[in-house]
Formats: structure tokens, sequence, C-alpha cells
């Protein structure tokens, strides 16, 4: 019998070439090697893989078709549960979530849900399977805000039961943190993403871009004038954070928000675009976090020698494994236990330096790791001609400053019932980094799907 123990690995781009182009890393797996990593399953009676998936995918369900060659009846279980498995299966952090309470993890290698729900999402891309739309309508409309992973998750689960729904994103593109935030290595806008898209609205779903809610539209205006019944907010949270250290207003210091959005919705990296974004020759990224790999990674292929500076030690860095080990494959230099003290600038205003400290780990903070303290006479400059900050995002208090009687909390977050998504306003419902700041993908699509189910609650009672 073969050694069932170890996963069937995925091929990927050599680190040095991918580290000089923006082409996928990951090049996943083919039918023969999905058909093998399926069978590795274990088919448990209570399979402990479905509870740790946010979206509730019944993944034995899905495993069990792929094994048996049968991929369109995978999608079709995949589908039921998620509008975005094309995505989810390259960037949901499944080593934490799913694939941690494999069983066949105990003794091996966890089964390898997440690049199998991948290899099932692009077979059916590729031959052209779409989810199916509901055959009977419900007769009422629902507003979507944002067509990121939230938006898109809500308004497609009441598609399927049947809602007339319309989502209202502010930019030109769909997609959200999808398009604007992922990088093109990481996760392909045209192939992946806008075909993801394609599926949502094949479910009824219309998708109005370039509406910029509190703006164009307002919540109230929405509910009283253009008859929805019910609104979700989707909308992120797209507002930077920055240190507040001297120099952080000089010439070349961007937030990571700013500079993945003008590479990868604006195509800065593509000389075809002229939408070009400076990068130096040496830039710095701080933060530890998956924002900060994409940017570093970004910075990287872009020709830059590139810097992680983080205040704390690796095994306190949030960002994925995968992603900390292709950037560290690729090149990237680590400085850790290293924090930013000021920003030094040249005559002509533009960054030269970064003046650090180097930190030793304390007592626990409130969120369990250690607690970073600064070494006395520890100060040293880094030589940068550009710093990119990946602190974190909050969201844009743009929608909740002109909707009445939505309360937040001081970041300016949503409030909302983490159970079905109700807000404050009678008929708004929220989800997403909106109500819990910057989190993952997969996240913000579970809180899509509670939403969904709130609303559908809530219109059948007769709103």
């Amino acid at each position: 019998m073969a050694d069932k123990s170890h996963r069937v690995p995925v091929k990927e781009q050599e680190a040095l070439v991918r580290a000089k182009n923006f082409e996928e890393v990951c090049l996943g797996y083919d039918a023969a090697e999905a058909m093998e990593e399926a069978s590795r399953c274990l088919k448990c009676k209570n399979p402990q893989c479905q509870k740790g998936c946010p979206v509730g995918i019944d993944i034995p369900g899905f495993l069990r078709e792929a094994e048996e060659g049968n991929f369109e009846g995978a999608y079709e279980v995949i589908s039921k549960y998620s509008a975005l498995p094309a995505v989810c299966g390259r960037v949901c952090p499944q080593e934490s979530q799913c694939e941690a309470k494999c069983i066949r993890g105990i003794k091996g290698e966890p089964v390898s849900i997440g690049k199998l729900e991948r290899f099932v999402a692009d077979w059916a891309r590729e031959n052209g399977i779409r989810p199916k739309a509901a055959t009977e309508k419900k007769g009422k409309k629902v507003a979507v805000i944002g067509s990121g992973p939230a938006g898109l998750t809500c308004a497609g689960d009441l598609a399927k039961m049947g809602y007339d729904v319309t989502i209202f994103e502010a930019l030109h593109k769909a997609g959200g943190v999808l398009v604007y935030g992922i990088p093109e290595f990481r996760l392909p806008k045209d192939t992946v993403v806008k075909e993801e898209i394609e599926n949502v609205k094949a479910l009824g779903v219309t998708i109005e871009t370039n509406v910029v809610v509190g703006k164009s539209v307002t919540i109230d205006e929405l509910l009283t004038e253009e008859g929805f019944s019910a609104v979700f907010i989707g909308s992120g949270a797209g507002l930077p954070k920055f240190m507040g250290i001297p120099g952080e207003n000089a010439n070349g210091v961007f937030s990571a928000n700013e500079f993945l959005t003008r590479n990868n919705l604006m195509k800065a990296f593509d000389n075809a675009y002229d939408t070009p974004i400076f990068h130096g020759k040496r830039v710095a990224v701080v933060g530890g976090g998956n924002v900060a790999m994409d940017a570093a990674r970004t910075a990287l292929r872009l020709g830059a020698e590139t810097y992680i500076v983080y205040r704390r030690s690796e095994e306190e860095l949030p960002a994925r494994a995968e992603e900390i080990q292709h950037a560290k494959e690729e090149g990237i230099r680590f400085k850790l236990l290293t924090n930013p003290k000021e920003i030094i600038s040249d005559e002509n205003g533009w960054v030269k330096a970064m003046v650090c400290v180097e930190m030793e780990l304390g007592e626990p903070d409130a969120s369990g790791r250690r607690r970073p303290i600064e070494k006395a006479g520890s100060e040293f400059e880094l030589p940068a001609d550009a710093v990119i900050m990946s602190l974190g995002t909050s969201p844009n208090p743009l929608i909740s400053s002109t909707t009445d009687g939505l309360e937040c909390n001081k970041h300016k977050c949503i409030l909302a019932n983490e159970e079905n998504g109700q807000t404050s306003r009678r008929g708004v419902f929220a989800g997403g980094d909106a109500v819990t700041g910057a989190a993952t993908v997969i996240l913000a699509m579970g809180a899509g799907k509670a939403a969904a189910r709130g609303i559908d609650e809530y219109l059948s009672q007769g709103e």
C-alpha cells in the first residue's frame, strides 16, 4: 500500500525565476495529482475539517467526488457553500482552519484541502461550468455595498435564495481587496477574480461600479427612495494606518494600501500602463502580516532590494507560513526585533534612511504575544529610498457618518451582530472588515454568509 502520510507535492515556479515576474507562483495540481491527493482523505464519520471552515464547506463531500474524478460534482458541492472557491483555494489560511483540524495531520501531513479546492474551481472555470441561478424569485430587492469577499458572498447567497440583489462598488472595477490588495502572483485577476465575479453575476446579481455610497447615494435613500428592502454593508477597511514618527511625510513613504492598489488595480508593474509608482532601489516594508509580505514581494519584483522590518520575532509574524517561506526563498531580507523611530530625508525631501532601534521581547500583552521592548543604545540607520507602511487599515467613516442610527466603535468599525450581521439600524446589516477591521478573505466571506441568512430571516418575517 502506498504511503499516504505525505501530501502530493505541488509544483511552483523556481524562486529566482518568479522573483522577476508577476506570474502565479503556485502552479497547482493536474487531474491525476488531485485525485491522488483527494484519496488521502480518511472519510471520517465526524469530519473536523468542515468545522474549521468559516463558510462550512462539505469538505469530505467534495473530496469524495474529486477522488473519483467527478470534478463537476465536486464543484457543485463546493459552490453550494462558497461563491469564491478559486480565490479561497489560493489565499485562505487553510493551515490554521480546515487543514489544522484534519485527522490525517495527526500522524502525517493533512490533506491539501486548499490546493484541491483551487484545482476543482479552476477545472470548472476551464470547462465553462457556472453555479446555477435560483428558479423562484422572492420579489424583494437587497442592496449590497462593496464587491469584496463579504459583499460578493452575501450577494451570491441572497441571489441563490431568490432575492433581487444589486452590488454598489465605489471603484471602477469590482472585486474589492481581491483586485486592489492581493498581488497578481498570488491571485491572477483576469483568469481567476474576474471569472469568480462572473459566477456571482450568473446567479442574477447586478453590479454597479463608480457608486460611492455616502456621496452618490446614501443608505437612507436606498431604503426610502430606491425600493430596497434591506442593505448589507461590506465596504471593507481601506483607510491605512501610520506610525506617527518624525519624517513620515517624506517623499517615498507609502501605505501598503496605496502601493498595492497602484500595482494591482492600476497595473503600475506593467510598462504598457501609464500608471508608474516610485519604488526605489532599496525598500523597507514595516510590518509582518500578509499585506507586508505582498508589498515586499511586489517591490522585489519591481527590482528593489527589499527588507521586512518587524518589531517582534519570527515566531510572532502574523503572515501565513507559506507567504513567509516564499518571501525568504525569493530573497526578501528580514530585520526582526527591529522598530523604526524616524525617517531621514535628503535635501530634496526624499527618503534616504530609516532610524531603527533593536527590540527584545518582554511579558505577553493583551494579544497574548510578548510585548516588544526597546534595547537601550541600540539605534542604527537602515539605508532606504522608499518606505512602505503595512500597519493595518481601518474602515472609512463615510458610510457610517452619512447613515442615521448606525452605531460604530471608537475605531469607526460598524457594530453588528456576529450571528446575523444586524446593525443598530433596522434593515441594515454589515460584515467583514467594515465590522472587524482588517482580517482575512475567508472570515469576511463567513460574515457575508451569516448576514445573508440574517437578511433572509428579517425579510421572511415581513421586515
